[in-house]
């Protein structure tokens, strides 16, 4: 590489990270929301950096710069008009197909129900039962005493029973008729 080569470089970059500040504040002029402005100038300062070839040195680098993130901007709201918000799942749905294990079904129940204790009740049960601390650890991480915690979990249980419909082992797993059936299909 040529000292001219380098030293060109060297200025491509310099100009490029001076310009960060301005590029943001369209960028946040644009989107209207920090995060996705951080991510259009990342965008537009990578396609700047590939396509560094095509700047012509001596010319306004703040202009090209703010011509590609607004370019980049443009782009993505036609892809994101041509895409369907479905954050309900409504159109999805329609397309989704039975699923094939009951435990599948089994977890989505699960969810809903957790979703409906008490937060202090699924923190409780989420820190003990799913992510494997020790009452003392949680106690800990809550803020809370132990007994708190052992209470808190007992009752989250109680209520997730109550909510799922388990009154004892057998009801876990496929039901009877369905067992019957799978038993017969693969002659367990």
């Amino acid at each position: 590489m040529s000292d001219t080569t380098s030293s060109d470089e060297r200025s491509f970059k310099r100009d490029m990270l001076a310009t960060l500040p301005s590029l943001r504040a369209f960028a946040v002029s644009l989107s209207g929301r920090a995060d996705r402005a951080d991510d259009l100038v990342q965008d537009a300062i990578l396609k700047a950096w590939a396509n560094q070839a095509s700047f012509k040195p001596g010319t306004n680098i703040k202009a090209w710069l703010f011509t590609i993130l607004r370019n980049e901007f443009y782009s993505q709201m036609r892809k994101a008009g041509r895409e369907v918000q479905d954050t309900d799942g409504t159109y999805s749905s329609r397309f989704a197909s039975s699923p094939e294990q009951h435990g599948h079904l089994d977890l989505q129940d699960f969810k809903k129900a957790l979703d409906t204790l008490p937060e202090d009740q699924r923190e409780a049960i989420v820190l003990v039962g799913a992510e494997g601390f020790a009452y003392e650890e949680a106690a800990e991480i809550c803020g809370c005493a132990v007994g708190t915690i052992k209470s808190r979990v007992s009752r989250a249980r109680t209520r997730l029973a109550e909510l799922l419909g388990i009154s004892g082992e057998e009801d876990f797993g496929p039901d009877g008729e369905i067992a019957s059936v799978t038993s017969r299909a693969f002659g367990s």
